[in-house]
């Protein structure tokens, strides 16, 4: 299992760790969303349009390794390694993401902290850097949700 903890609460910093072994690092933008991620000796520059509704992962060549396009919609997709990959919000009450193989559940990404903001992934079928980058986008999407919800309690 791919778990990304926040090294602090005060920080956008997670770890990411897989079966237990550290694997990578992401530095989340707290201005915009994305981030910087380092996995196996290279680092990749995560970023967003405007909206926030297309990621793209490039190297640092600035080749795009990986697009995320719809995130933080019920239905998006992922473009790696060659491959499509189709995604679907659980609900529309929960944070719980899908990977879906036609009709069936072939993976998830969950919260795995509400306090601490991080997530667990099972997401076969995906390379590492495919993981690493479907879940950053994920905790980018969740990171936009909850500074929009604190914007907005108002009073």
């Amino acid at each position: 299992m791919l778990r990304a903890e926040r090294t602090s609460v005060w920080r956008r910093d997670y770890e990411f760790t897989l079966d237990g072994a550290p694997v990578s690092t992401f530095s989340s933008h707290w201005w915009r969303s994305g981030g910087q991620i380092q996995v196996e000796g290279r680092e990749y520059r995560i970023g967003s349009t405007v909206w926030g509704r297309t990621y793209t992962m490039t190297d640092s060549a600035g080749t795009v390794v990986a697009t995320a396009e719809r995130a933080g919609r019920k239905h998006w997709t992922v473009t790696a390694d060659g491959r499509s990959y189709c995604f679907r919000r659980a609900s529309v009450w929960s944070s719980e993401q899908h990977l879906v193989e036609g009709d069936r559940t072939a993976g998830t990404i969950r919260k795995s902290s509400w306090w601490r903001g991080g997530a667990e992934a099972t997401l076969p079928g995906l390379s590492l850097p495919a993981q690493l980058f479907v879940v950053a986008v994920v905790l980018s999407v969740w990171e936009q949700q909850n500074a929009a919800a604190a914007s907005s309690g108002g009073g």
